[in-house]
């Protein structure tokens, strides 16, 4: 079932429509993030609300909310409104039974995102290696550092944007595998999350372009989290252009950086932006955070070839 995020409806949100429902937008970088402001995400929202919200999300690609002290019902309520909810990971087991949509990302309980991690931070893209990735990812701040902990995204619509010509016609046409790969620093790689998140393998091969099913933009769709290589090009050649494309993609011009408060609420569109977990959280502290992401649909590249899985 396609959802209501990936029906091509698309029109750029404007301050007024915002405003007629009592909504306040502040951006907060200049190419990329939002904050929304007067909505109560605990209760239902009307259509016109989501649409709008989905609107402002389109345009920004990464919305913020505040004061969001919201139950695991009421988060999965609000993701509901916007499409289909996915399971919580598609290889680690679910913190929550009565809750398998939900992923809980604790530093202290996965020894990520905090002192002493063994889980190297990269640029990432959701779950990229399976043939339909998600749509979106809301991640809910429950438990959070007095300093520290800032989460990043860039805007990969626009990092395709910035690329050269020539560039451009060259990437239109590759094609890149992905894998569960979990970047897992040297000494610790029998470690029970390493394990756990590899499974039995996931592989899915992904335009390195992608088109956006909705704006219509071209999307840079590599990470150097889960990407391997470049399939039409040498192993050595791969490298290079992703390092290329990796590099790019880091340019400080495309990011937004969060600073998260109890109940704030981040919901990104995880086909254009990249994002990159925090290593900063000073030792002893808790940083405990949980996420639903919506099922996704087979990205497309500008040649018309769909997305497919290799393996798992």
């Amino acid at each position: 079932m396609t959802s209501i995020i990936d029906q091509p409806t698309y029109e750029d949100p404007t301050p007024a429509a915002a405003a007629a429902l009592g909504l306040e937008v502040r951006p907060m970088a200049g190419h990329i993030g939002a904050e929304i402001f007067g909505v109560d995400l605990a209760r239902p929202l009307s259509a016109e609300l989501v649409a709008e919200i989905r609107a402002i999300w389109l345009k920004w690609k990464v919305v913020f909310f505040r004061d969001q002290h919201l139950t695991q019902e009421q988060h999965k309520a609000f993701a509901l409104a916007f499409g289909e909810l996915a399971p919580g990971h598609p290889t680690l087991p679910a913190a929550f039974p009565e809750h398998p949509e939900i992923l809980l990302l604790d530093n202290q309980q996965l020894g990520m995102g905090g002192g002493g991690s063994f889980v190297e931070s990269r640029w990432h893209t959701d779950v990229t290696f399976i043939p339909d990735p998600p749509t979106a990812s809301i991640l809910r701040g429950v438990i959070v550092p007095p300093y520290g902990g800032d989460t990043q995204w860039a805007n990969l619509a626009l990092a395709y944007e910035r690329l050269s010509d020539p560039l451009k016609e060259l990437v239109d046409g590759l094609h890149a595998v992905h894998h569960n790969a979990l970047p897992i620093k040297r000494g610790e790689m029998q470690s029970k999350l390493g394990k756990q998140f590899l499974g039995d393998g996931l592989r899915a091969v992904h335009p390195v372009v992608r088109v956006h099913p909705e704006t219509g933009e071209k999307v840079l769709f590599v990470n150097p989290n889960f990407t391997s290589h470049i399939r039409e090009l040498t192993r050595q050649e791969s490298a290079h252009v992703l390092e290329m494309l990796y590099a790019h993609i880091a340019d400080a011009e495309f990011s937004v950086r969060f600073r998260w408060q109890p109940g704030s609420i981040a919901f990104w569109d995880n086909r254009a932006t990249v994002h990159l977990v925090p290593t900063d959280v000073p030792p002893g502290m808790r940083r405990s955070m949980q996420r639903v992401t919506l099922q996704g649909s087979k990205p497309v590249g500008p040649d018309g070839a769909e997305s497919f899985a290799l393996e798992g």
